[in-house]
């Protein structure tokens, strides 16, 4: 055990080595005189101007660190510390817009254009310029572009593709596209980006996803990563990462599926989605859903709930309860009513993402739980 004499003989020692950090007058230490040598020549000259009187910083009593033998290395802490905290200060304010927000000033833009030389070789020519709020940007067949969504995230927009900035005020981002095919990255908080198309409007929940819209206004969005809403004429789709979902001008979005789904899946979802009403196509197709799916495939099933018809229903709620059950709180009753908070819950047991994000975009956008004027049914007492 360390006695009290080899105690007091090591705090002197110690303190003499800050009294030398600090002004050189306390006694020096061997590693320190070894660092100063190899640093000789690195020491800076005429540190104050000569207009300047020369200020003694040495210390008018004793060192506050001194207080305690067990804080030797808190000059050193401290010291560190202010550094670290001056390169964060210098980093976070030259990452901040110290010009007049985005929101007033539109969208950066940077476009590509492909461009013939002398040699007949295809090489890219850029500039840059601003889409203002109102305005409208189009790429032609030759040309692409990557738009800056003020500080939340980045589109790349491919050739012969038309949007319009509608909005881009704090907290809600909105776009048009016209037709044409966008990829967004969005690290926004879920549901202050939003991308209207011709047919649906695509709502971004935390995510990057792909959007295509053709000259008829038909659309199809593809979420690699987080999950979008996709909503229109009452019909809400939810797309998580690997799926997919069709919309058409007539009926709005489609049934969402993931993109590993079997062909014959697939292919029923088609035949349902373009039969818009009952008719023997989509009976037929209803039941290639119902035989066909897979316990992934409760997405499908999940939305289709609220597209059959009453009769329908049953069948499709067996199926689904078969692959996922219900969780607790959950009745068939009540799902055969379309209980609005049931079928939250059982989408949430998908364990595909938070429904409650979208309640929270539809509350803040449109102020109550409505849908182009069509409201959520209530479950039964």
């Amino acid at each position: 055990m360390e006695s009290q004499v080899d105690m007091n003989d090591r705090d002197k020692k110690q303190g003499g080595e800050n009294e030398y950090l600090w002004n050189r007058s306390g006694a020096p230490d061997e590693e320190i005189q070894r660092l100063e040598q190899v640093l000789e020549e690195f020491r800076a000259t005429n540190l104050v101007p000569p207009a300047f009187p020369r200020i003694d910083f040495a210390p008018q009593h004793s060192p506050w660190w001194k207080l305690s033998a067990s804080n030797v290395w808190a000059p050193r802490f401290a010291s560190a510390t202010l550094a670290l905290a001056a390169i964060t200060i210098a980093l976070v304010l030259s990452l901040r817009d110290s010009s007049p927000s985005r929101a007033s000033i539109g969208w950066s833009v940077e476009l590509s254009e492909a461009r013939l030389d002398n040699s007949s070789a295809t090489s890219p020519a850029k500039r840059k310029t601003q889409l203002q709020i109102g305005a409208a940007f189009e790429t032609d067949s030759a040309s692409k572009a990557s738009i800056a969504v003020a500080d939340i995230g980045r589109l790349e927009v491919e050739p012969s593709t038309r949007l319009r900035l509608l909005q881009s005020s704090e907290g809600r981002k909105r776009i048009a596209l016209e037709h044409g095919t966008i990829q967004a990255t969005i690290w926004a908080p879920p549901g202050e980006f939003v991308m209207d198309t011709p047919s649906a409007t695509a709502v971004d929940l935390g995510c990057m996803y792909t959007l295509h819209v053709d000259e008829a206004g038909s659309g199809l969005l593809r979420t690699t990563l987080g999950w979008v809403g996709f909503r229109s004429s009452g019909h809400e789709s939810f797309i998580p990462a690997g799926a997919a979902v069709a919309t058409y001008p007539q009926t709005g979005p489609g049934l969402p599926y993931f993109e590993d789904a079997t062909d014959a899946f697939r292919s029923a979802i088609v035949q349902f989605d373009s039969a818009g009403g009952p008719s023997a196509q989509r009976a037929t197709a209803l039941q290639a859903l119902e035989r066909g799916a897979r316990p992934r495939d409760a997405l499908t099933l999940w939305h289709l709930l609220s597209r059959v018809s009453d009769s329908d229903r049953a069948a499709v709620y067996d199926r689904l309860a078969a692959l996922v059950p219900p969780p607790l709180g959950v009745t068939r009753a009540g799902i055969l009513h379309l209980a609005p908070g049931m079928l939250d819950s059982w989408w949430n047991a998908l364990d595909l993402g938070d429904i409650r994000l979208w309640r929270h975009f539809e509350q803040s956008w449109t102020g109550s739980h409505t849908d182009s004027g069509t409201e959520r049914k209530s479950a039964p007492k």
